[in-house]
């Protein structure tokens, strides 16, 4: 799976990693449930440390298609509110 953080770049990601990955997306959709830009700030942070840790870096010369986007961390409520209602899984898909 390629993940794209936007304004950042890529990383390939192994599917045994969206575990790990599933547990930060439930606390993204937490704050914006509860509609606290804090604590969205906090778990867009701590989901994208999970994607660089756990992923590969797609070289900027790589071409490629991103499976999921990620938004920045200074993304709106509103943002990432729109982001959710175009799926059932949040923003990492199971």
């Amino acid at each position: 799976m390629i993940v794209r953080i936007l304004s950042e770049g890529q990383w390939r990601i192994e599917s045994d990693a969206r575990n790990a990955l599933n547990a930060l997306d439930d606390a993204v959709e937490a704050a914006v449930k509860v509609g606290d830009q804090d604590q969205l700030a906090q778990a867009l942070r701590s989901l994208h440390d999970q994607v660089r840790a756990v992923g590969v870096v797609v070289p900027d010369d790589e071409i490629t298609d991103s499976d999921l986007i990620l938004p920045d961390v200074d993304a709106s409520l509103d943002e990432v509110r729109a982001l959710l209602s175009e799926s059932d899984e949040g923003l990492i898909p199971n």
